[in-house]
């Protein structure tokens, strides 16, 4: 067994539901820090709600630039157990896969970045450069106290970051087919619109706001936000929630809420989509209150020295040339290229994360650790 896949299912067993870390990044610490890495942690957040964080560093002896390995040691629920084939914390072989909440979101990452920079320090103890891991324990969370909050304290105490691989899984097919090097933004909005409640029977004497609303959302679903462009797709507007009523059936509510979300390209603005919902909600009449949450800007790191050090690692690897890609959810990565140039996404399998039976395939550990390694040989040597 080796390194990667040890300390992985070391990771597994240790249940990390966000914002817990289960003291995964305890385990960490006292590996890198054997090996010279100055660990530092980093809690924020109220007493029941407490986040970890991990940063650190291993200097070398010659200038050069940072390279952060970032990830999250946190996991999402595991959903109904009976319906998991094996217990999801108790890491489980079969048929050539490592079953556990987290194997593929992103403990997999998380193993082969800290093996990766162990590896690398050990061989070439006077790299140039410095070489960091950044793990938190609020990326599956409201994402408030973890990445975001380390990334303006290292700003504030005027640390320079210069590249940053993020270890989402990002790859589809097989290990190394996508890259990302960039994420769309995330708007979302609560939307309330008010009516007149009365009996079903008297809709002379009530104003139904469900039926206020369906021409509005009507409108709201066919519009074309943008059209993407080169890096990006179209933005995409989506309704996740509603409600409305009493729960009788001869009551005409007297509100209708709605949740929705934007996946926005760096064609559209916070500003322009929340205009435009605006003026599509007053031109149907409506009474309403909307309340905005930007859970993130988009972002773009151009190809450069990251991402062609990245992708030529994947091809010695895997023989795969890894496709650019800015689709999917959004990831820390957000944060991290506010105070870094070049920040790119690269991990394992994406098809079972979040779901029953999370797995990995046991033959991409390896490979995955060995990437992160070459790369940073390709950048600090």
């Amino acid at each position: 067994m080796s390194a990667t896949l040890r300390l992985l299912e070391a990771l597994i067993a240790r249940p990390s539901v966000t914002p817990a870390d289960g003291g995964c990044q305890a385990l960490i610490a006292e590996r890198l820090g054997g090996l010279g890495f100055a660990c530092e942690h980093l809690p924020f957040g109220p007493s029941d709600f407490r986040v970890s964080n991990l940063w650190a560093v291993h200097r070398g002896a010659l200038p050069g630039p940072t390279v952060v390995l970032a990830g999250h040691t946190d996991v999402v629920p595991t959903g109904p157990l009976a319906a998991w084939t094996s217990d999801p914390f108790v890491p489980s072989h079969r048929e050539g896969h490592l079953y556990g909440r987290g194997a593929a979101d992103m403990k997999t990452s998380i193993a082969a970045m800290t093996v990766a920079a162990e590896e690398f320090v050990t061989a070439h103890p006077a790299h140039s450069g410095a070489v960091a891991v950044l793990f938190t324990s609020d990326e599956e969370g409201p994402s408030l106290d973890g990445t975001v909050k380390v990334v303006e304290t290292l700003a504030a105490r005027g640390e320079k970051l210069d590249c940053c691989i993020v270890g989402e899984p990002t790859s589809v097919e097989a290990l190394g087919d996508m890259i990302k090097n960039g994420r769309r933004g995330s708007l979302s909005a609560r939307l309330a619109v008010q009516g007149v409640q009365g009996h079903v029977a008297y809709p002379q004497l009530a104003r139904n706001p469900i039926h206020q609303l369906a021409p509005a959302l009507a409108e709201l679903a066919a519009t074309a936000w943008d059209a993407g462009n080169e890096h990006f797709p179209p933005t995409t507007w989506q309704v996740s929630n509603i409600h409305g009523g009493t729960g009788a059936l001869n009551v005409i509510p007297g509100e209708v809420v709605v949740d929705f979300n934007f996946r926005f390209s760096t064609e559209s603005t916070p500003e322009s989509l929340q205009a435009r919902v605006d003026a599509i909600l007053q031109r149907h009449g409506l009474q309403y209150r909307l309340a905005w949450t930007l859970g993130g800007s988009p972002f773009l790191t151009r190809a450069g020295s990251l991402s062609e050090a990245l992708s030529a690692a994947i091809r010695s690897e895997c023989g795969v040339t890894p496709v650019l890609s800015t689709t999917g959810g959004t990831s820390d990565g957000r944060f991290i290229a506010r105070v870094c140039e070049q920040v790119v996404e690269f991990g394992p399998i994406n098809a079972t994360i979040h779901k029953v039976d999370e797995r990995v395939r046991v033959a991409d550990i390896e490979p995955l650790k060995n990437i992160y390694r070459r790369t940073l040989e390709a950048l600090l040597l």
